[in-house]
């Protein structure tokens, strides 16, 4: 249950930011930044240096590859169903910084979000000197460092009961494991972010994995079933001495129009849960993952009702997400194969008919595996628009049309299936708004991020 820790006070003055600052030094730290490369321990010892806000409030983490933000979604929403004061800590944002951090449901403000990053700002200073004084190389602290240090302080500040937090990427060194969270969730495993993680799914799992510790609460989400992943999962269980509770759904009912109802069975330690919700088909495995979570927490039955009414008020960005309606846009952030594959799959729920679909839009960034999007997403849609986002690590349109263009070759289909290319996200709305084409935009979490803040 709950920790009741009293009141949280920063313990030293802080210089304040302006938000705008704010966002600026969230972006690139380089003004704080060492030569000790980024490590766990400069979270930690920013958390220490803080006199550890996070010890306030208990915390639940959640990781994975696919689906860990919708899980934390849901998860923070039933958990505020069932009465408490929950925040949230999620990313990347889809259009502001802001977005990453909410309280009980609601982003948190310009102001607290700025005063957040300056504490973090100053306690990364203060640790740096201490450092420096005792002859120790200086913390590079990243962006994710901070913005966690951040969001823990703010969290503290307004006396949450418990936070729900994103792991940024893989477990083992993320931001979010310098706290001690109390129960954890893994959503599944799939190739993504190889360069660092690994290049086989048990290399990643056993990354991911990390966040099993003994005497935590362990949820394995149905993404961990996969047989290498499995052996890993179980491994570090046995070792840590717990016992994982296993998520399983069984849905009922698939939707046959875009915000239909999807109704799921999902059985826990302690009852059988019937949700029905307006999401996609993909989004069962992720709220049942988050009904173990909670009530693993908990440690009681859910209020079936209260569940129903979280589950369908909760929002998930970027995820499936209709940003506007006439002519249609539809954004998804599908940005690798495993979860291109699960849009998809949630589109032929809908129509199978490939030709009634909308355009796609599409982008990518450079470091994926874009050619195993390309051939997941382009057979699915009878037209494509390729253009680029804003990211430095966006793929040029160019070679994104000749990887296009090669897919579509390979299925006898014609280069003029191409309907568009653009130099930028904005150019190429314009272009489909103008000729009212429908349009899904799908292949990059800032492709999802650009469509939302320019239509919203």
């Amino acid at each position: 249950m709950p920790k009741r820790s009293g009141a949280y006070r920063v313990p030293f003055a802080v210089s304040e930011l302006s938000f705008d600052e704010a966002v600026e030094l969230a972006a690139d730290t380089g003004k704080i930044s060492g030569d000790a490369g980024p490590l766990l321990e400069t979270v930690v010892d920013m958390l220490d240096e803080l006199e550890r806000p996070d010890e306030h409030y208990d915390c639940l983490q959640v990781a994975g590859t696919n689906g860990k933000t919708s899980t934390t979604r849901f998860a923070a929403a039933i958990l505020r169903g069932e009465g408490l004061r929950c925040a949230l800590y999620t990313s990347p944002q889809l259009v502001r910084y802001p977005e990453r951090m909410e309280i009980d449901g609601r982003v948190v403000s310009d102001a607290a979000f700025a005063h957040g990053v300056s504490v973090a700002v100053e306690a990364g200073r203060r640790v740096n000197a201490t450092r420096a004084a005792a002859g120790d190389r200086a913390y590079t602290i990243t962006p994710f460092d901070l913005l966690t240090v951040a969001s823990l302080v703010i969290f503290a500040e307004a006396k949450v009961d418990v936070a729900v937090l994103e792991v940024g990427m893989g477990g083992r060194w993320d931001a979010t494991s310098a706290t001690d969270p109390v129960a954890v969730a893994i959503t599944g495993i799939g190739l993504d972010h190889m360069r660092i993680l690994g290049d086989t799914l048990a290399e990643i799992a056993a990354e991911k994995a990390a966040v099993i510790k003994p005497g935590r609460i362990v949820v394995l989400g149905e993404g961990t079933h996969e047989p290498s992943v499995q052996s890993v999962m179980d491994e570090r269980c046995r070792a840590c001495d717990v016992e994982p509770l296993i998520v399983e759904h069984r849905t009922i009912a698939v939707p046959h129009a875009l915000g239909a109802d999807v109704e799921f069975c999902c059985p826990t330690v302690r009852a059988t849960y019937t949700v029905r919700m307006p999401k996609p088909t993909y989004q069962p495995q992720n709220a049942a993952c988050a009904i173990m979570l909670t009530e693993a927490y908990l440690g009681r039955t859910l209020d079936e009702g209260a569940l129903n009414a979280s589950l369908t008020a909760c929002p998930t960005p970027g995820r499936f997400d209709i940003v506007r309606t006439e002519p249609l846009v539809l954004v998804d952030a599908c940005h690798n194969p495993q979860s291109c594959e699960q849009f998809v799959a949630a589109l032929n729920g809908i129509d199978p008919d490939v030709s009634r679909r909308p355009t796609l839009l599409i982008a990518a960034l450079a470091d994926k595996d874009v050619a195993g999007i390309v051939r997941i997403l382009v057979p699915a849609f009878p037209r494509i628009v390729v253009t680029v986002t804003a990211s430095d690590r966006a793929l040029s349109q160019d070679e994104l049309g000749d990887l296009v263009a090669a897919e579509l070759a390979r299925q006898g289909r014609g280069a003029s299936d191409i309907v568009g290319s653009y130099g930028s996200v904005r150019e190429a709305l314009e272009a489909l708004t103008r000729a009212s084409m429908p349009v899904v935009a799908a292949g990059t979490i800032t492709l999802a991020g650009e469509v939302a803040g320019l239509l919203r």
